[in-house]
């Protein structure tokens, strides 16, 4: 067993390629989050202090960011989910669940069903945030369609983006071929509806999010054989940074039955 540093309690640090932790030893459940397209494991850094103290912050890092930004993103959904399990295993003993945002709510999904297939420990909860049915993405246009331009002007729409970087063009032509990568990646490919999964959903969306309207959330409940559930909070794409949101503590009041 990986033992942490001194001085490292508390903070999410990289434990392998893929799994980054803020370790707790005597949590009661962990939280395995999954970021948006272009986002690295360190989105989720501060709900490492906002989640409840029995609750344990994971997170999945991807090829193409932050200390992985030398790779390149993943082209290959069935392979990145075999990888990803493979690595997770450190984080799957005892009780878990999954977040994803965005894009990240379809790889959670799709790892999700790769371990119920397996039949081996599986998420005890998936929460999928601002993110359509699979359905509504295959129907619907795609925004790495659009022309470069038009992409960034979406892009930068969505928001997710600090105003310094958002406004530093150099930095924003290193991290939208990433974003655009993902896009590509989960706008092209396709998830059935079988098997279903076995495990609670919740969906959870912003009231004013043109990428993911409140409308298509509710097909979710079509991919799980459990019980499911809806939760809306105000704000666009990424309510779940605004201010006055308390995703980290919905998420942990969910887990531990407050």
């Amino acid at each position: 067993m990986r033992t942490q540093r001194p001085g490292l309690k508390g903070r999410l640090v990289p434990e392998n390629r893929y799994l980054w932790r803020a370790r707790r030893p005597d949590a009661e459940h962990r939280i395995i989050c999954f970021p948006h397209a272009g986002g690295g494991a360190n989105a989720y850094a501060h709900w490492a202090r906002a989640l409840p103290e029995a609750v344990e912050l994971a997170t999945v890092q991807l090829p193409g960011r932050q200390n992985r930004i030398g790779e390149a993103p993943a082209t290959d959904v069935g392979r990145l989910v075999q990888e990803i399990i493979a690595e997770l295993r450190p984080a799957l003993s005892g009780p878990f669940s999954f977040f994803g945002h965005s894009c990240g709510s379809l790889l959670a999904f799709e790892v999700a069903r790769a371990l119920q297939r397996r039949g081996g420990p599986r998420p005890a909860h998936l929460f999928l945030s601002a993110q359509s049915t699979p359905d509504v993405i295959w129907a619907g246009p795609k925004l790495h369609e659009l022309p470069e331009q038009e992409f960034h002007a979406a892009v930068l729409s969505l928001g997710g983006f600090d105003e310094e970087v958002s406004a530093d063009q150099e930095v924003m032509d290193e991290l939208v071929p990433v974003v655009l990568a993902d896009f590509q990646l989960w706008e092209r490919h396709r998830i059935a509806r079988v098997p279903a999964l076995d495990c609670p959903v919740t969906a959870l969306v912003g009231a004013s999010d043109w990428r993911a309207p409140q409308e298509t959330m509710a097909g979710w409940s079509a991919y799980t054989s459990a019980p499911f559930t809806t939760q809306v909070f105000p704000g666009g794409h990424f309510y779940l940074t605004e201010e006055g949101n308390d995703v980290p503590g919905f998420v942990g009041r969910a887990l531990l039955g407050a």
